[in-house]
């Protein structure tokens, strides 16, 4: 997803591949959290609050936001390391 959010072709698909990859990596880190925050009051209805801004159809959506601030630099940062070790795993398969 982010290698067709940061392709060439921009289509209107780019805002719902950009709240994906904000929803997964939120999901990975609601995974190993979710023991300690279900227990804050209102959680669910936090969390609840923020996928909506995450959908909101504004251009300073949630999505937007998370991808460009902290997401993307990251990715960055990093995707030659994660472009090696994608091709290994699928060079041993």
């Amino acid at each position: 997803s982010i290698k067709a959010i940061e392709s060439s072709t921009k289509e209107d698909d780019t805002m719902w591949l950009t709240y994906w990859v904000v929803y997964g990596v939120f999901s990975v880190a609601e995974f190993f959290s979710d023991l300690f925050l279900h227990w804050f009051p209102f959680y669910y209805a936090g969390k609840c609050l923020f996928l909506v801004w995450c959908m909101a159809p504004v251009p300073w959506n949630g999505s937007q936001v998370i991808y460009h601030s902290i997401i993307r630099p990251c990715f960055l940062k990093h995707h030659e390391t994660v472009d090696t070790v994608m091709s290994n795993i699928g060079a041993k398969a």
